[in-house]
């Protein structure tokens, strides 16, 4: 038996990366899986990989009729929904000067915009299930600004209080909303991070590694499972002990 046998859950930036892992994981622990993305050809070979357990719905998170699609796709195929996790995420490295209004509106509406409309969709679904769980993805930079990021860690930040206030609103009905927030994760986001400048990214984390995917999914899994039935409102580092 897995802890999530019966359940159902969209997971959005499903392509690769985290998302993809939390899905894998999800199916591993025996709930179906609606994969959302941008990318279609690669979503729809990860939700592939996965068997009958997951369909693939391609689009952008900011549109509403993404969600529309992802929670009937849920419904229709799998019978209902209880679980979201709001993965998907973008990031620009550049000077808060130089970076423009439309680049900077991009990274809110898919960080943060598209989360909020991911929560506003999956309500009507959960409460027809008695209840359900909410994992946002934060960052570390959505606790502790970084240079050459603004947009990202503005995006982040405010994800953190669109937790908070989801949690307060949707306790009534057995929704829980949690925040994990990872630091350095070994994703394509962090790639050239880690080919030209590992040993100075390592050298900041107390642990002395970087995270992987599945370490997110491993917290996320716990996050969305009865073990943590009681928790709602959390915030959850996972960087390795660096803002320690």
């Amino acid at each position: 038996m897995g802890v999530l046998d019966g359940r159902v859950a969209i997971v959005t930036g499903a392509a690769r990366g985290q998302g993809l892992a939390e899905a894998e994981r999800f199916v591993a622990e025996g709930a179906s899986v609606v994969l959302v993305d941008r990318l279609g050809e690669q979503g729809k070979a990860a939700a592939d990989g996965l068997g009958t357990a997951a369909r693939f719905v391609g689009g952008d998170v900011a549109a509403e009729q993404t969600w529309a699609q992802a929670v009937d796709v849920a419904t229709a195929e799998f019978g209902g929904l209880d679980i979201l996790v709001n993965n998907a995420g973008i990031m620009v490295s550049r000077g808060l000067v130089d970076t423009d209004e439309a680049t900077f509106r991009d990274v809110l509406d898919t960080n943060l915009v598209g989360a909020f409309l991911g929560i506003r969709a999956v309500v009507p679904a959960m409460r027809a299930r008695g209840g359900g769980a909410i994992v946002n993805t934060s960052s570390a930079a959505g606790i502790k600004a970084i240079p050459m990021g603004s947009a990202y860690v503005a995006s982040k930040f405010g994800l953190r209080g669109l937790s908070r206030a989801a949690a307060l609103e949707l306790g009534r009905d057995r929704i829980r909303v949690n925040c994990v927030c990872p630091g350095l994760v070994r994703t394509e986001m962090a790639a050239d991070l880690l080919r030209y400048h590992e040993r100075e990214a390592l050298s900041r984390i107390p642990l002395g590694f970087a995270a992987e995917a599945t370490d997110v999914a491993d917290l996320v899994l716990f996050l969305v499972s009865d073990a943590s039935r009681a928790i709602t409102g959390g915030e959850y580092l996972i960087d390795g002990g660096a803002i320690a």
